[in-house]
Formats: structure tokens, sequence, C-alpha cells
């Protein structure tokens, strides 16, 4: 193939260090380039498209760029621009799935795909898996939508096809079967989902040979940016399209590889010499983003894991602050911690967009929206919303809001299919249509029967959401704390059930915003003991509807995962704690892997500061509607001394090293473990005749337990008469 002319001045490579010179200047073959954080990874993806297109006179349009979000391909045009002039346009940058997208329009027929199929989104895909169920007679309670269109991605991420999946059970024979209807009624709409993208690209390269050859002789080089994050799919994917030429390159960093729980294998990366095994490696390991203090932190936690590609960050940049290690009396206390550091930075001159703050779950953000709001500090939350606008806390507060005022519609249109109850569209406009005729509201109409134009089967269905609303009503009615009223909404409505069938991580972090919303109950009443739910949903509305700073100059909210590839002046990380951060249910000896992706999330966490480091842990935390003692994460006792001020005491933690009945922790005499033997949060102990306090009714006499989910006990309390209460909510007198 002729060489491509490229007219204009050489490139100049004298901004690269000398190992990213390195990897620009490499002429062929396999390339695989460790780069660190801040080591400038898309700057040597630039600076080497540009320099093949200028020094080897490759032809822009036979160089193929591959990344993962639109974002990041957005970047690497405007690099290419300035580097290239219009020249760089013609370089094919962008996703995976646009990539593949655009190969399989161009291409497909020979496969029997057409020009115009339609690309289904999450939404299409998860209706369709849906009327699939419906159409092979599938109880949808029993083999949710949800999970099951899960499976059928996570089987495409492996190019695994229907008659792929082995049966050893009665489940993996139904995902055979719907995945299988599924593809069929795909093929009729002439439609993709995102995951069939790469699954049909890759099936396609794979065996019909003259889409290989229009494909593959496409591009001379193939380079591909975070390569710690690609699937088995994507993997197989750009070592096809590199076939025979093998000029492939791959930068990533598996010590930033976070996503492992929707499919990222960072084995790709470690193990990319092992299928090439005459691949050139070079490391980036000079960091240009943040002082050397932070970069010893960093280093200190993420040269404990075992599974990785040996490499030290370092700097020229100058010493710095000490990172500084805070210790909180609790959620509420740590959210100040954020409020005064934030007003102390505004008073040196900094602005509020310097400043970012990390936590590891969403729903730890609540008490520190609440905290900037109170303060009327503007702050934007990325990656993320607002806690009081997610979906779950918004249906939640819908059946609050109907129980305190059954006459509000709106919030019951909201409700009244959420879980899924069988009542659909038509039947709710009957509904309306009926309520508009009689000029009453739809809560008096459902309690009135019959109802023209609906038949018996979703008679009955409306009948049984009646009956449920007035049982939360009785409940809203009879002077139950705030809290147990928010946990009967979560169990008697099915919202719980819903959330715990739905074996996803999403599904685990909306069930954590749930309890998260619960314990805001729990807590608005502590604040306010004569509070009623009324009072409670007053707080939140005006809260919503305050105003707050849109645009300008904001603090910024985010988890870990959604701070990866930014970077910030000042970076306060919050709640590291254990089975906070590290998540719950970390076990090194059970799951190392699980442990040692989030030492990578910490990694990741503290090596987005540039200038500060602040790490909070409180002593004692409510979160997920339980209140635990806060052990410090075992991540804090890992820093270098030298490097580290603790301010509000140190204490030690578990170490990942340590043997396991080593492993104890000491709390210091300040702290108090509201964690066990207070709340009585299961049976054991409770029996008839045992004298339990509640925070409304007092003292009161054990009359019965009921053994459940959550357990529940009824207590004969003197002046109120007997209460049926979930056993978490009492004391022993």
């Amino acid at each position: 193939m002729e060489a491509y002319s490229y007219v204009e001045s050489v490139l100049d490579l004298g901004a690269l260090n000398s190992r990213q010179r390195e990897a620009v200047v490499h002429e062929g073959g396999p390339l695989v380039v460790f780069a660190g954080a801040g080591s400038g990874k898309t700057r040597v993806i630039t600076y080497r498209v540009a320099h093949l297109i200028s020094e080897h006179g490759v032809a822009p349009w036979q160089i193929l760029a591959v990344t993962f979000t639109n974002k990041a391909a957005g970047e690497m045009r405007q690099r290419l621009l300035g580097l290239l002039g219009e020249e760089g346009s013609a370089v094919r940058v962008g996703t995976f799935h646009a990539t593949c997208a655009r190969l399989l329009r161009r291409h497909g027929q020979s496969t029997g795909l057409s020009k115009d199929f339609t690309i289904y989104d999450d939404q299409d895909q998860l209706a369709l898996v849906k009327r699939v169920l419906r159409d092979l007679g599938l109880d949808e309670k029993r083999y949710q939508p949800k999970p099951m269109a899960g499976r059928i991605n996570r089987a495409k991420q492996e190019v695994q096809g229907p008659d792929d999946i082995e049966t050893p059970d009665a489940w993996s024979e139904v995902v055979r079967k719907v995945y299988t209807t599924y593809e069929e009624r795909l093929h009729q709409a002439n439609a993709l989902d995102f995951g069939d993208l790469i699954y049909r690209t890759v099936r396609a390269l794979e065996t019909d040979e003259v889409f290989r050859a229009e494909v593959v002789g496409r591009f001379s080089h193939v380079l591909v940016d975070e390569f710690q994050d690609t699937n088995q799919a994507q993997f197989r994917l750009v070592r096809l399209l590199a076939e025979g030429h093998r000029n492939l390159s791959v930068v990533g960093d598996d010590d930033q590889s976070i996503y492992r729980w929707r499919g990222a294998d960072r084995r790709n990366i470690l193990d990319f010499r092992a299928s090439f095994p005459d691949a050139t490696l070079v490391k980036l390991e000079q960091n240009y983003r943040s002082t050397k203090r932070i970069l010893r932190s960093a280093n200190a936690v993420i040269t404990r894991n075992a599974e990785r590609e040996p490499k030290e960050l370092w700097t020229d940049n100058e010493e710095g602050d000490a990172v500084l290690v805070v210790r909180t009396m609790d959620e509420r206390d740590e959210a100040r911690l954020v409020l005064r550091g934030v007003r102390e930075l505004s008073s040196q001159g900094r602005s509020l967009s310097d400043v970012a703050v990390f936590y590891r779950t969403h729903a730890q953000s609540r008490v520190i929206e609440e905290a900037l709001r109170g303060a009327n500090i503007g702050y934007r939350i990325v990656g993320g919303m607002r806690f009081y606008d997610r979906a779950e806390v918004k249906d939640l507060l819908a059946y609050l809001r109907v129980m305190a005022n059954p006459a509000d519609d709106m919030s019951l249109l909201r409700i009244i299919n959420t879980p899924a109850r069988g009542i659909g569209k038509t039947t709710i406009t009957r509904l309306l249509d009926h309520a508009a005729g009689q000029g009453k509201g739809l809560t008096e109409i459902l309690g009135e029967g019959a109802i023209g134009g609906i038949g018996n089967a979703a008679a009955k269905r409306l009948a049984s959401f009646h009956r449920l609303m007035a049982e939360l009503r009785d409940v809203a009615l009879s002077g139950a704390p705030l809290g147990e009223i928010g946990a009967e909404v979560v169990n008697q409505s099915g919202y719980a059930e819903m959330l715990r069938h739905d074996d996803s991580v999403e599904a685990d972090a909306r069930f954590q915003n749930v309890q998260e919303l619960i314990a805001s109950m729990d807590e608005f009443q502590r604040e306010h003991p004569d509070a009623s739910l009324g009072d409670f949903l007053e707080n939140v509305t005006l809260q919503t509807s305050a105003d707050e700073q849109t645009d300008g100059d904001r603090v910024t909210l985010m988890t870990v995962h959604a701070a990866k590839g930014l970077e910030f002046p000042i970076v306060m990380v919050t709640g590291l704690e254990e089975q906070v951060f590290p998540f719950k249910g970390i076990d090194p000896w059970e799951d190392p892997e699980e442990l040692e992706e989030e030492r990578r999330l910490a990694y990741v966490a503290f090596t987005r500061a540039e200038e500060r480091l602040i790490l909070s842990f409180a002593a004692v935390r409510r979160i997920f509607g339980q209140q635990r003692v806060g052990i410090p994460s075992r991540f804090l006792t890992e820093l270098p001394s030298e490097d580290v001020e603790w301010i509000g005491g140190r204490t030690s933690s578990p170490s990942a090293s340590a043997p396991r009945e080593e492993r104890r922790h000491e709390p210091d005499e300040s702290y108090v473990d509201y964690s066990e033997g207070s709340d009585l949060s299961g049976l054991e102990g409770l029996r008839r005749g045992m004298q339990v306090r509640h925070p409304k009714f007092g003292v009161g006499e054990v009359k019965e337990v009921t053994p459940g989910s959550p357990p529940r006990v009824s207590v004969r309390f003197p002046g109120w008469g007997t209460r049926k209460i979930i056993a978490s909510y009492l004391e022993p007198a």
C-alpha cells in the first residue's frame, strides 16, 4: 500500500519524557504500555498516531483508535486536530460500540445484516425480554426480566451464543430458551442490542471471510486506550482487527482496573505478552499530577496487591502538604468536616470547583448534600443524581405521600404498578377516565369497587393495591416511629423483595439508597421527637425544591468509581472505615480479588488529588439503616507515617497481611458500640413476658414473637394497647 504523504512540519517530540518517547516512536508490532495515574497516557496515544502519520507515512484513515467513552474519544480527536490540523479528523477514533456499529453497517451485509438495523438500548432490551418471558409462559416473578437480560449480556461479553450456554441446572436451561427466542425476536425486528455490536462483529471476523477481508484490510494500525477495562469480547475484537499486520498498541493501568463487576478483565493487559510474546513493554511511571506525599501514600496502598505489574509512580513535583486523616464522631460530623473544609479553602481564595468529595457508595452522599445545601454552597454530582432525585427514593416518597394524603393522585399513579402488579396502562387509563367522569379522586374511586370498562382480573389487582394502601395508612396513623413506618412501606409494598430478586450491582445500590431513606426518617425523628410523617415529607420537599446553584462555581461530589479519569487540586475521601471502604463483606481470605479491587479503588481515589488529600473516617456511622462502630480502614494504617497528619486520634485497623486471629480491633474509649447489644436486631433473647423499651411507646411487655424478615414482636404498652413492632426498634428495658 502506498505511503501517505504528509506535508506539514516534522512532529516535535521535545515535550515527551524518555519513556513516553519510546512508546511513541515504536515502529511496529505489538506494544503494551503500562501507564500509571497522571503519567500522560492520552498524550502518548495521540503523539503515537501523529508520529505514524508524519514520520512513517501512514494514511490517517488506516489508523483505528478505540476507547471506552464518547468523552475520551472526543478529547482524543481534539488533541489530534491540535497536532495534525484537519488531517487529524481522518483518523478513525471512536468507542468500541460506535466502531463496531460503523463496521457492521458498512460491511455486515455478507453476514445477513441490513445496513438499516436498529440498535436497542437497555430499556428496549428489557422490554423485549419481558415480551419473550410472557410469550414463553414464564413467571416474571420467578424469572425476573432484568437478571435475565443481564445474563444474556454476560454471555455476549464472553462471545457465547444460545447454543454455547451450558445447562447444568433448570435455571440455565431457561436462560438458553429465553436467549434463543430473544435472538429470534431481534432478527425479526432487524435490531441489535448493545452487546450484539461487539459480539456480532467478533463472530463475523471469526467466521465470515468476506467481512474479515474487508474490515481487517481497512486498518494498518490499531490502538486501544484503557485496555485494563476490556472484557473478553473486546480483547478478541482488537486481536482480530490486528490480525496479519499485528500492529496493535494497547495502553492502560492494571492498578486502575475497577470495573470487574461489569465484566472488565485486567488479565487482558497483565497477560498481553502471553498472547503476543514479542510485544514491546513500556512503563510510564513519572506522574505529572500529584505531590510526592500524595504519590507515596497511593503507592503504599497499591503495592500490597499481589496480582499486578510491578511499578511505582514518582514525580518531580514538590513534596506538598501532609495527607490529612481526620477522625469524626459520626457521618453528620463528617459532613460538617466537609463543610468546614470547603469554607476554609474558600476563605483562602480557592474556588469551589477546586474541591472534590468522594465516597464509596451513592447512599453516603445524602448527609453531605444536606450539609452543603443548608449552608447554601453549590454542588454538583458527577455520575449520579441528588439523593432525593433517585428513582427508588422518589418511589418510596410517593408511597409515604399517599399514606399522609390519600388525595395525592400524582403520587398514587407513580406507585400503582411499582413494583409491577399487573396493572397496565389500559387499566390506568380507564381508571382515570372513570375518576374524571365521577369528579372524584383515585383513592376514592378505588374504594368504591366496580369500575366501568375494567375486567375482573384487573379489578382484583386494583382492589389488592387499595387494601395495601389502606394497611399502610393504618401504619402511618398508628403513631409508630418514622423509621418503622418507612421499613413497613419497603417490606409490605414488595419493593424490598423486588430489589433482592434483582441480582445486579445496580439493584444493590438502589437497596442501599432505600435503607438510607429509612435512616433519614429515623434521623429526622431523633432531631424532632414530635415530628409527624407530614413534617418529614414537608422537610424533604423544601430541601429538594430549594433554590440551588445550577452553574458556575460548585463543589463536586461523586463515587470513587465515577472519579476515574478526573483530577482536582483538593480531594476529600470520606467513609474510610472497614465495611464501608473497603466495602462490606470484603474478606481477603474468602475473596482476595475483591479486596485487591477495593485497594485499586483507593489508589484511584488518592491519585485524583493534585495538591491536597484529606481522608476521613467516623467513630460511629449510621448507613443503610444500620448503626455501627467505625473501624478505621486498613488503607489508612498502611499510609507512610512521615507523610500523614492524624487529626482527632489514631487507632489500628485490620491488616490484609495479618493472620485472621490477629485481625482484631480494640476501639478507643471514646468509641461507643451501637451496633451490638442495644437494639434487638434478631430474635435472640426475646421471650414472652420480657420488658422492652420503644422510643415512642415507652416500656412494654412482650406478648408474642413472630419470626420473619424482619422479625416482629407484639408488645403491650400501658396506655397504648398492644402494638406489633419490628424487633430492631426495641431495646431491653
